[in-house]
């Protein structure tokens, strides 16, 4: 049996280990589907909302009866009943008590239940905080996923440009050992192929600090290489930002959780008003005296009713009720803040989105022209009528558009991305 359980931990722990390891090949669908099961602070979320859960039932706790069971002791000198510094006593008597005490509340005008309703609101809160959460950590995995394609996407432009530097510089060097072309000339293909080179190390720093960015998007510790599969492009965008900001103003998780809190902190004002109300419960209580003093009966019980009736409490309670109050109205004026917010972030997020859609097809002509340019600088340079600057410039400006367009894809589609979480569409 002790080999058995060994053998299972083992395999436990060892399945623990393979969970932890982020996955080589990955879709968007994938992060996001690994982010939102393995990221920490989704899990802390639902924690601090099943503990808001929790509250809800220490609020309407006053329901229900209160028992409490009590056993007694006490030895007193003989024929002594009364004692000093205090009004009523009974505890002079010598005695062994076993009983139970019972209280109901049987109103207090609505407190119990604002505060009840104050807490189921605050609970419905936090729930919608963990959908933010879990919109903030898609929007993150969507933006550290486009980042990661972008940077391999310079990083093959960059290897492209140093592959033609280094076909050109064996070309000018050929040229020159044979007299047609001068030292200068491959000077310049010498320093031309550095500079690309430095890009190539910009390019693979960017790499990885990319990957490191994903994996922590997807909650793991550890970087790895990610295999990523391309992404189409999304649908266009609509002709104006509108239908995104009634979007955003209807589907906002945070938007809501703000509105949940401010209702909430509404019913709590509700319940401090109600503490100078009267409170009415009914007592109880019932035992027995297995060892007593000869002048008390075995059993005990008694019952009433007790109304509670708040005088003067050095304005406390108005203190706390006009604090409320204040809260609830700052709440509410923290719903209005973010709905500016909201409105003036998804304005923002659209217009960005519609300039990076419209880099695509500029970018794209720029690549070709580019091209061309290069095309016709080699020509010019292989006939002697242009110089090794010009050539250069042209194969600079190729690298440049290449990047250009190499990038333009992702980042417009890390727009849509930012776009859809401030329109409220991320899950």
């Amino acid at each position: 049996m002790r080999k058995a359980a060994r053998i299972g931990l083992w395999l436990l722990s060892g399945g623990a280990i393979l969970m932890a390891q982020p996955p080589k090949t990955l879709t968007l669908a994938q992060a996001r589907e690994i982010a939102l099961r393995n990221h920490p602070r989704i899990r802390s979320a639902g924690l601090v909302a099943e503990a808001a859960g929790e509250a809800v039932n220490q609020a309407r706790a006053p329901y229900y009866p209160l028992v409490a069971g009590n056993l007694t002791a006490a030895g007193a000198e003989h024929n002594t009943t009364l004692s000093a510094g205090a009004l009523p006593t009974s505890s002079l008597y010598s005695r062994a008590a076993a009983g139970i005490a019972v209280s109901q509340l049987v109103t207090d005008f609505g407190r119990t239940g604002s505060l009840t309703a104050a807490a189921k609101l605050r609970a419905q809160a936090q729930g919608r905080s963990v959908a933010n959460t879990r919109a903030l950590v898609a929007r993150e995995v969507a933006e550290s996923y486009y980042e990661a394609l972008g940077t391999q996407a310079v990083l093959r432009a960059a290897k492209a440009a140093v592959e033609n530097r280094r076909v050109t510089l064996r070309q000018v060097r050929a040229l020159a050992q044979s007299a047609l072309k001068s030292t200068v000339d491959v000077s310049f293909a010498e320093v031309a192929l550095s500079q690309v080179e430095l890009d190539l190390f910009h390019a693979e720093n960017n790499v990885e600090a990319a990957q490191s960015r994903l994996a922590g998007a997807l909650g793991f510790e550890t970087s790895a290489g990610f295999d990523l599969a391309d992404e189409a492009l999304p649908p266009p965008l609509a002709a104006s930002p509108q239908d995104s900001v009634a979007n955003a103003l209807k589907d906002r998780p945070d938007l809501a959780s703000l509105m949940l809190t401010r209702d909430a902190a509404a019913r709590f004002a509700d319940a401090e008003k109600r503490l100078s109300y009267p409170s009415i419960a009914l007592l109880g209580v019932a035992g027995a005296l297995p060892e007593r003093d000869d002048r008390l009966r075995e059993t005990y019980s008694s019952a009433g009713v007790n109304l509670n009736i708040p005088l003067l409490n050095g304005g406390l309670f108005a203190a706390r009720h006009a604090e409320a109050e204040l809260k609830a109205r700052a709440a509410s004026d923290d719903v209005q803040s973010l709905r500016i917010a909201i409105v003036r972030d998804v304005r923002i997020a659209w217009l960005e989105a519609n300039t990076a859609f419209r880099r695509l097809d500029v970018t794209a002509r720029l690549v070709a022209e580019a091209d061309q340019a290069l095309r016709l600088a080699q020509i010019r340079y292989d006939n002697s009528l242009g110089s090794i600057v010009e050539l250069n410039q042209a194969q600079f400006s190729q690298t440049s558009a290449q990047i250009e367009a190499a990038s333009a894809k992702y980042e417009y589609l890390a727009r849509r991305a930012a776009l859809d979480y401030a329109a409220g569409a991320i899950p």
